[in-house]
């Protein structure tokens, strides 16, 4: 039997490169398309002008479908899309922000939907706005996340039972292992991001890259709940944060440390002090940067593996 996924992207395997802010531009995507599996772009550390270079810059690297990853709550979102169907991206991954805005409007430009949630009514709802499918994300993944703190574990199971449309797991998943874990959950496919941050692609800078891959359990913390909720690797500017929380701060309190483009600094330029370092729990788990391809076949390899392990029993 087609595999959902596989069958409603036109991909190979049903693994899907998270369109991670500042890590995740059209080297990466290309090179997990043409691996086959389905690689995103990142619009959310993107300006239009810049989105669409490398949407561009894509289509010549790639022949293979690949999706664009558009979080709802920047401000210049209308020129996104719109560049995005003048550009024929036939993809869209939208997350942050209500499914209804946007999902009609792009369906009927013939786009494939899909919306990353993080519980069970924000599943419904977007299943009600019409998308192709839904990523259900729990706390552990890297980046922003769900304030219910609501583990993958607990959460395909339970969103699997309330939708009737294709189900994509994140959160956790780096591994061969993860993925049919969660499968064997219920997830037709799953959703990839700490892993290929430390890939060669990935457009995060050297040394983000280098801290991921010495990180150990424990190295991270959900924190800004009141702001969006981010997990960050521990360094100076998550002490900081935990410094002002035991002043009891207010919100604006709490957007004057965060300041402007910290993520940036941290992710891209490299800053490892000052910088917002997000990533994964599973970062505990990488150990090493290679190329995105061989990254994809080492978790379809351990995948196989652990299938026939199971069967054993």
């Amino acid at each position: 039997m087609e595999n959902k996924i596989c069958k409603l992207f036109n991909v190979s395997h049903p693994i899907v490169q998270a369109g991670m802010i500042w890590n995740s531009g059209w080297k990466l995507a290309s090179a997990v398309s043409n691996a086959g599996g389905l690689g995103l772009i990142g619009a959310g550390s993107m300006y239009p002008d810049v989105l669409r270079e490398h949407i561009q810059k894509c289509k010549k690297a790639t022949s293979k479908p690949f999706g664009i990853n558009v979080p709802m709550l920047y401000p210049n979102i209308k020129e996104i899309m719109d560049i995005i169907i003048e550009e024929d991206v036939s993809i869209v991954f939208t997350s942050a922000g209500n499914p209804k805005t946007w999902t009609s409007w792009l369906k009927e430009r013939g786009v494939t939907v899909v919306h990353v949630v993080s519980n069970v009514k924000f599943a419904l709802k977007a299943e009600a706005a019409g998308v192709d499918a839904i990523v259900a994300e729990g706390f552990e993944a890297g980046g922003h996340n769900g304030r219910d703190e609501t583990t993958t574990l607990t959460l395909i199971p339970m969103v699997k039972q309330a939708i009737k449309i294709p189900l994509i797991a994140a959160g956790g998943i780096a591994t061969g292992r993860g993925m049919l874990a969660t499968m064997v959950l219920g997830a037709d496919g799953v959703q990839v991001g700490s892993r290929f941050v430390a890939s060669e692609e990935s457009s995060a800078h050297q040394s983000f890259k280098n801290v991921v891959v010495n990180a150990e359990d424990g190295a991270t913390q959900l924190t800004l709940k009141e702001l969006a909720p981010v997990r960050l690797i521990k360094n100076k500017f998550y002490n900081d944060l935990q410094e002002l929380y035991k002043t009891n701060p207010n919100i604006e309190q709490l957007k004057e440390l965060l300041g402007r483009a910290r993520a940036k600094k941290g992710m891209f330029e490299g800053d490892l002090e000052e910088g917002e370092l997000e990533i994964g729990q599973v970062a505990g788990l990488i150990h090493d940067i290679k190329p995105a391809a061989e990254i994809l076949k080492e978790i379809l390899l351990e995948f196989q593996e652990a299938k026939e392990e199971v069967a054993m029993f």
